[in-house]
Parts: C-alpha cells; sequence; structure tokens
C-alpha cells in the first residue's frame, strides 16, 4: 500500500499466522505489560510457533538484555532464545559501530541491553564524559536512572561528541499505567543541548534493517501496538502489520491516524494472528463490515448495525481513513464509538 494511501483495513482470507513466515512482534503492549503476560498472549503465541510460524520479539527497550528478555518470556510460558529478541540497543550499536573505529569509547547512558549491545560491536562502554569518549549513547534506563547521567550526556555533548539514541518513544507501559519512556529523557538532554540525536529505534530504518539482518524474514508481519513506532516502522519497511488494542493505541486515535499510521490489519489481542482479518467493503456512500455500515458526515462518523465489536471499527476505520485521505480524520467518532463500547 506504500503506493497509494490506505483507505481501509485489509482482509485476509488466510489465517495471518499461515499468510507470513514471521511475527515481528512489539513487547511492551503486546506480549506483556508491567512484566505479565497480557490476556491470550500466550496461547495465542504457542498456537502460532507450533503451525509453523517464526516468531521473532522486536522492541525499542533498551533496557535488558536479549539473554534477560528471552528469560523473562520463557518464565511466562513463551519459550524463546536470545536470538529470538532484537531490542533498538542492538540497531543504534550497528549505527554507532558503521561510524567509529573498534574500540571506540562511548559514553553510556542507560542499562545492561545497552552495555551489552555495544560491546558486541566492539565498541567499549565508558561512564564519564571525561573518560574520553567518542561518541554519546542514550537508551532507556529504567525507573531509577539517576539525573546526573544526562548530566554526563549533556558536558560531551558540548563538546562536540556526535550523541546517538536507542529511540525516542516518549512513553512505555507500565503495570500500573504509562510511565515516561526514553524519549521524555532524550527531550531533556535535547533542550538542554539543542543537539540532535541519531536515532536507530522503530519507527527507523535501521531498527528495520537490524530486524531483516537477525531473522531472515521472507514474509514478515509487524505485530504492535502503537502507531508511530510499530506501525510507522512496518510502513517505512513497505511490510504488512497488525495492530493490536493492549497497549498505548486505542480505537480513537487509530481513526485518526494519518497513512504512515494505518495499520494492515486490526484485532483485539494477539488472537488475531490465529484467524483470517473480516473484508472491509464498500456500502452505499460508506463501508461494510460484518454486521455493521459506516458513513462519514459532514461533521462525524456515523455507525449502524450490530455484531462483533471489531468489525464495527474496522468499518468507522474505512469510513474515517478515506473522509481523510492522505491526513488524519478530525470528524467526530463519539457516536460510534459508544456503540462499540469505547
Amino acid at each position: 500500500m506504500r503506493q497509494g494511501v490506505r483507505t481501509r483495513p485489509e482482509g485476509s482470507a488466510r489465517v495471518l499466522s499461515e499468510a507470513y513466515d514471521t511475527a515481528l512482534l512489539d513487547l511492551d503492549g503486546v506480549v506483556y505489560a508491567g512484566g505479565n503476560a497480557i490476556a491470550h498472549a500466550v496461547d495465542s503465541l504457542a498456537a502460532a510457533r507450533d503451525g509453523g510460524m517464526h516468531l521473532a520479539y522486536v522492541t525499542n527497550n533498551a533496557l535488558r538484555t536479549p539473554d534477560a528478555v528471552a528469560a523473562h518470556l520463557t518464565a511466562l510460558g513463551i519459550p524463546a532464545e536470545a536470538g529470538d529478541v532484537i531490542t533498538s540497543a542492538q540497531a543504534v550499536a550497528r549505527l554507532i559501530a558503521e561510524q567509529l573505529p573498534s574500540g571506540s569509547r562511548v559514553l553510556l547512558i542507560g542499562g545492561d541491553g545497552l552495555r551489552v549491545a555495544l560491546r558486541e560491536r566492539g565498541l567499549v562502554p565508558v561512564e564519564s564524559a571525561d573518560d574520553g569518549p567518542a561518541a554519546v549513547v542514550q537508551g532507556y534506563g529504567g525507573p531509577e536512572l539517576a539525573w546526573g547521567r544526562f548530566a554526563e550526556a549533556c558536558y560531551a555533548i558540548a563538546r562536540g561528541v556526535p550523541w546517538f539514541a536507542s529511540n525516542t518513544d516518549l512513553t512505555i507501559p507500565s503495570a500500573r499505567g504509562i510511565a515516561p519512556g526514553n524519549g521524555a529523557a532524550v527531550e531533556v538532554v535535547r533542550i538542554a543541548t539543542g543537539a540532535e540525536p541519531q536515532v536507530a529505534g522503530k519507527p527507523l530504518p535501521p531498527m528495520h534493517r537490524e530486524t531483516i539482518l537477525r531473522t531472515g524474514a521472507e514474509r514478515p508481519l509487524v505485530v504492535g501496538d502503537r502507531l508511530d513506532t510499530d506501525i510507522e516502522g512496518a510502513f517505512n519497511g513497505d511490510v504488512d502489520s497488525l495492530l493490536v488494542l493492549t497497549g498505548v493505541t486505542d480505537a480513537a486515535q487509530l481513526l485518526a491516524a494519518p497513512p504512515r499510521h494505518r495499520p494492515t490489519y486490526v484485532d483485539a489481542d494477539l488472537r488475531g494472528i490465529l484467524t483470517g482479518q473480516p473484508e472491509v467493503t464498500p456500502s452505499g456512500d460508506g463501508f461494510r463490515c460484518g454486521g455493521w455500515t459506516a458513513t462519514a458526515g459532514a461533521e462525524r462518523l456515523e455507525l449502524d448495525g450490530e455484531g462483533a465489536v471489531l468489525d464495527g471499527l474496522r468499518a468507522l476505520c474505512a469510513a474515517a481513513w478515506t473522509a481523510a485521505g492522505d491526513g488524519a480524520c478530525a470528524l467526530d467518532a463519539g457516536k460510534g464509538l459508544a456503540r462499540l463500547g469505547w
């Protein structure tokens, strides 16, 4: 769909886990939240894996190592190895290594995941701007990351050292709600220095390249909960995507999505990879999916009918995206979403 503007979610007569060889799964908000498995994730992934689909876990969270992530998944009942995990720490370490010689010192602002990724690329993590770093790299360091770490980054950047960031997600899901992500920390350093980092994580090409290099996927399906990282990353990589509504994105944000944030498929949770996807078809002045028909009026989206809630949302997406064209839909969707329980 990169050749034009997506105006509706697509249908698939085939089960998604059979139509695609590899699921590129986001973690936070898709597989787990706050360390606990999201409902239906464990059973759905087991069924997809047993059916022959390769599962790869692709995360912008640079805090933990692939070994730690794989161990966590396995403990949740989702068997995984370190090689199944691709992180923004790995993507940014490759980006730095392509610009600096092996053995270069890099000021690390983050956690163990970033430290291990740097060493994997032959780079030497250091802790202070006075240690002679050739670059600064910033990744999510968790809620306990000391404020003084941002000052070290600023000191080095002020001396002309290039600045890299694993990702710029402003928020991260947790068991208690939405918390500040690495992007919020990057903004602290940006405001203090006026500098701009080179960013590797989703939705940018370095992360997609890292994922394809490590998985060898030929027909990948990106599965995520965020429009501005997972879905935009799939758009930039020219691959299909499935949005699940278990994390950051809500129905209203989906309806307002501009073209680069419009997923190929939409489902409630990871059970969506075990089914086909219903077709959304033109119907009069609107669109029909299942028992629902959605139209775009002068000021609002209208929804009539009954049936599966997700079918109604898919129909609303078609009406909203068609009305918006290559922009973001600004029509009132309140009554339509209320009928669906949102």
